[in-house]
């Protein structure tokens, strides 16, 4: 989405990193260089789609990532596309025009690819979930609470809502994340929605949680981890200075349903979804990365989408990727990340 310029955003240097994974010196050495945190490293980045095309679409704005059945890569570009993506070298094979029931184009924000190969897509601008066959046909359309809806049907801001997207382990629980708090709660509280699976592939509205944001950023994304718990971005943009993007562990297991409480100020009694910081990414080495606008570190840009790629005894393979808006000033970029949880 096009990000509001906030005020301002720190960024805290982290403790000294360390590697990922056990090794002997010289490879010990080599992974420390890679490392952004004690809990994160980045292997490589890859431009390869930034400024392209395929088959007359623009290949960039994209805000979500997920892994599809075949093991290629699904892209979702918040101008109504859906593209498949060879996994290992980003080259498109295949684009999907999405609409909604009119046909007018979306705002697409958030993508799951569910067990039967349908999708499921947000748009922001309602906000909507919507489901889709392979080819781009609606198949169904999810509640909404009317809280969350933009004004004047809710109380959210247009343009803050659904951004993040992700089917929680099992199968049976989705949960979408907002962008930024609505209007009543505290600022710094966005609630995450969540819905159970109901008979024919139905989805009906369930419990409700509140997560706490760093003063300044929003969440584009949040990912379910194998054991329940949440991968969390938090976002922000400063004007001559450029992006913040952080990634936490937040775990919502014990967290207050909030679907009942009208306003989220922090009062006592709610226990909000608890968080923990994996890595600030300006921590990252920019590995030789360039920016086309100020930024704390070169390899930073809108990184907007993410995706768990592999998983192994704690070990997360993540995919982040940036929506560069269409705009010269910005780039497509892809991050290949190593996290521990």
């Amino acid at each position: 989405m096009r990000l509001r310029t906030v005020l301002a955003t720190a960024t805290a240097a982290l403790a000294a990193a360390t590697s990922l994974t056990a090794a002997g010196p010289a490879t010990a050495n080599a992974q420390q260089s890679h490392a952004c945190s004690p809990s994160v490293a980045i292997d490589r980045f890859s431009d390869v789609l930034d400024k392209t095309t395929y088959q007359g679409t623009f290949a960039g704005n994209f805000s979500a990532l997920a892994v599809d059945r075949d093991g290629s890569l699904a892209a979702l570009e918040d101008r109504s596309s859906l593209f498949s993506l060879d996994r290992k070298t980003l080259a498109p094979k295949s684009v999907v025009p999405l609409a909604d029931e009119k046909g007018a184009a979306l705002d697409s924000e958030g993508l799951v690819i569910d067990r039967d190969g349908t999708r499921l897509i947000t748009s922001e601008t309602e906000p909507s979930i919507r489901r889709y066959s392979v080819g781009g046909k609606i198949l169904d359309r999810l509640p909404v609470p009317s809280p969350l809806l933009v004004v004047p049907a809710g109380r959210a801001t247009s343009n803050q809502t659904f951004e993040g997207l992700t089917l929680l382990p099992g199968g049976h629980t989705l949960l979408a994340s907002m962008e930024n708090a609505i209007s009543g709660d505290a600022t710094d509280i966005v609630r995450f929605q969540t819905w159970e699976r109901t008979k024919g592939g139905h989805f009906r509205l369930a419990a409700q949680y509140a997560y706490p944001i760093d003063s300044g950023l929003g969440v584009p994304e949040v990912q379910a981890t194998p054991d329940g718990r949440l991968l969390v971005l938090e976002r922000g943009f400063t004007s001559g200075v450029g992006n913040t993007v952080r990634l936490y562990l937040a775990d919502p297991r014990h967290a207050t349903d909030t679907s009942g409480i009208e306003n989220l100020t922090g009062q006592p009694g709610v226990r909000l979804i608890k968080k923990t910081l994996l890595t600030d990414l300006v921590t990252c080495p920019s590995l030789g990365a360039t920016a086309k606008q100020p930024q704390p570190n070169p390899l930073l840009d809108n990184i907007e989408g993410m995706a768990i790629t592999g998983y192994s005894k704690g070990r997360l393979k993540v995919l982040l990727v940036s929506d560069d808006n269409q705009n010269a000033a910005q780039t497509t970029r892809f991050y290949h990340l190593r996290v521990r949880v």
